[in-house]
């Protein structure tokens, strides 16, 4: 018997949140998706257990960045849920500045399903083999 654990998907890429659905389902993980930040502020709202966030930094209305800031800002989400940023944006600057703000790990895209379980692994969570 396993523990559902559900995790946001933010990305504004249909593509990209498919593709990471995809993954996340044959993890035994409930998915919820944002195609932005301003999406993800709402379904924090309705998703108050969440696990984990797998966040873009590039998106319109309100990016990835400004909802990990928004996010880490609140005390009931100051350390969880875990936030790995799953992005394209790769200068070193950036990425200390997603970690400073509260991510707990980056990745860069492209990805796959041993790169995000590999990931999850190093901040903690334990992967079910699909």
């Amino acid at each position: 018997m396993s523990i559902v654990r559900k995790v946001m998907v933010v990305d504004d890429a249909r593509v990209v949140r498919m593709a990471l659905r995809g993954i996340m389902k044959k993890m035994g993980w409930e998915v919820v998706e944002a195609a932005d930040g301003r999406e993800a502020v709402s379904q924090l709202e309705k998703n108050p257990d969440l696990s984990l966030i797998l966040l873009d930094w590039h998106m319109p209305e309100m990016n990835g960045y400004d909802f990990l800031v928004y996010l880490r800002s609140k005390p009931e989400f100051s350390e969880n849920p875990k936030v790995v940023m799953v992005t394209t944006e790769a200068s070193m600057p950036s990425m200390l500045q997603a970690l400073a703000a509260g991510a707990d790990e980056y990745i860069m895209k492209p990805f796959d399903a041993d790169m995000i379980a590999s990931k999850l692994e190093q901040v903690g969570i334990v992967v079910e083999a699909s």
